[in-house]
């Protein structure tokens, strides 16, 4: 009985500590949120290596406080394959955005969104 219980808890702390795979709009509201509030590590975290050198650098234009709330709204979302579009609006900017996103390793992460590319919206 004692092992069963062991074995139970064991099982329930890895399953807890698991990396969760986020959707892309959870991923979205995260680069959003980072981005603004310069948070470089989730940026970093959620985005690709080129999404990052984008956003990286124009993030100090944009820069917020901390403590403000960024009010991330969904407004439209698509998918083709393995690319997801989102497009978004927060308290920071009265145009929506659009992020472009990509699955790398199983994770959804926001890339570049070159002018080339002929998104949904």
């Amino acid at each position: 009985m004692k092992r069963l219980l062991i074995c139970s808890l064991v099982l329930l702390f890895l399953s807890c500590s698991e990396n969760k795979n986020l959707s892309p709009s959870e991923t979205a509201k995260i680069v959003a949120q980072s981005f603004y509030h310069g948070n470089d590590s989730n940026l970093k975290k959620y985005t690709t290596a080129e999404g990052y050198a984008n956003l990286s650098s124009i993030q100090d234009m944009f820069a917020q406080d901390k403590n403000s709330e960024a009010k991330f709204k969904l407004v439209d979302e698509a998918m083709e394959g393995e690319t997801a579009w989102i497009k978004y609006s927060t308290a920071y900017d009265p145009k929506p955005g659009i992020f472009k996103l990509v699955k790398e390793n199983g994770q959804w992460k926001v890339t570049h969104n070159g002018p080339r590319d002929k998104g949904p919206f």
